[in-house]
């Protein structure tokens, strides 16, 4: 009997057969995964994500993220860090362009950011940034106190993903933050159907956030939701955050930013461009998942004073002394411009 591949669960379906391979689905942690057979043949080298065809599809779309949405992931991770950033990683750092791009930005900042790729393309296409480095994450011998982690964990499995939470813990100063970007179960079934792909981009997991908590959390880590999407989050090294609401925990990171993280952003070239970049990215994605869970708190309570109101209609009594009548007039008043108040607060 198949057993999730994230958190061994039996409580497992099948979702759907891709290009050969099936993949499963958790009851218990919600994460998508392809065939625990594929997943040990990717792990022993049998089959591989990055060999020379991958390349030669993903370096033109690697370039396009990279002086693009990258360069906003790495922009607003400097206003979710609570200490300042004196190092920054890309991990799994592909050819290395976004060091190329960030070296543009910000280059009087650029000794500050670090590459790191195990599976790089050839030599002709990898940055010449100087702190590129073509090794494990563990031997690149720095602590850092911010990072990105971008289109990386869908292709590890859950063994090849702890590995990798290992060194970032063992890489990381008290209180890191990460973004990790990589399309949840969500993305995958509302948005993008044709995420996973074991041949061509080879995208084998989808990571719920449940998945990822039972991966980083034995490392140290916590992992923290970014409402509005699901393609990415927050894992962060001992971490001191309160149990605060996930949207007001971001808010008050973004808005009182560390003011030398702020002060690096503002520093490029294009002066504070960078700065606005992370900050409305990061607020154009909470602002939003505010107004969507108000929307739904002020449906399901307009649902509420429907139920009501016709619980009272359905108990009220033909003959009923005028005070109990006017008790209930004034009842039904009072759902009355509630529901008046929820539609158009609603609206």
């Amino acid at each position: 009997m198949t057993r999730c591949a994230v958190c061994s669960s039996h409580a497992v379906d099948t979702y759907q057969k891709i290009d050969d391979v099936v993949y499963y689905t958790c009851g218990a942690c919600g994460s998508l995964f392809a065939d625990p057979a594929f997943l040990r043949a990717v792990e022993d080298g049998t089959v591989s994500n990055y060999r020379d065809a991958y390349w030669e599809m993903e370096l033109r779309a690697a370039k396009e993220r990279s002086y693009g949405s990258s360069l906003q992931r790495v922009a607003e991770t400097f206003f979710y860090s609570r200490v300042p950033i004196k190092r920054f990683v890309d991990i799994g750092s592909g050819p290395g362009y976004l060091l190329d791009a960030v070296a543009t930005a910000l280059p009087d900042a650029t000794d500050m950011f670090y590459g790191v790729e195990l599976f790089p393309p050839e030599p002709a296409f990898q940055s010449k940034h100087p702190n590129y480095k073509v090794c494990p994450l563990a031997d690149v011998g720095q602590k850092f106190e911010a990072g990105v982690c971008i289109e990386v964990i869908e292709h590890l499995t859950p063994s090849m993903l702890d590995t990798l939470a290992k060194q970032m813990a063992q890489t990381s100063a008290p209180q890191a933050v990460y973004l990790i970007n990589s399309g949840q179960p969500e993305y995958v079934l509302n948005e993008d159907p044709g995420y996973l792909d074991p041949h061509g981009r080879g995208h084998i997991m989808s990571y719920s956030l449940e998945g990822a908590r039972r991966i980083f959390e034995p490392h140290g880590f916590t992992v923290i939701p970014l409402p509005g999407r699901h393609w990415a989050f927050l894992v962060e090294y001992q971490s001191q955050s309160t149990s605060k609401h996930p949207i007001q925990q971001l808010e008050a990171r973004i808005w009182s930013p560390i003011p030398e993280n702020a002060a690096t952003l503002r520093d490029g070239r294009s002066g504070s461009l960078m700065y606005h970049v992370g900050l409305d990215s990061a607020r154009c994605y909470l602002e939003h998942a505010t107004v969507v869970e108000r929307t739904e708190w002020a449906r399901s309570l307009q649902a509420e004073m429907e139920r009501a109101e016709a619980e009272v209609a359905n108990n009220a009594v033909v003959h009923q002394p005028p005070s109990e009548t006017s008790r209930h007039d004034d009842h039904a008043g009072l759902i009355g411009r509630a529901r008046r108040w929820v539609q158009r607060h609603a609206s």
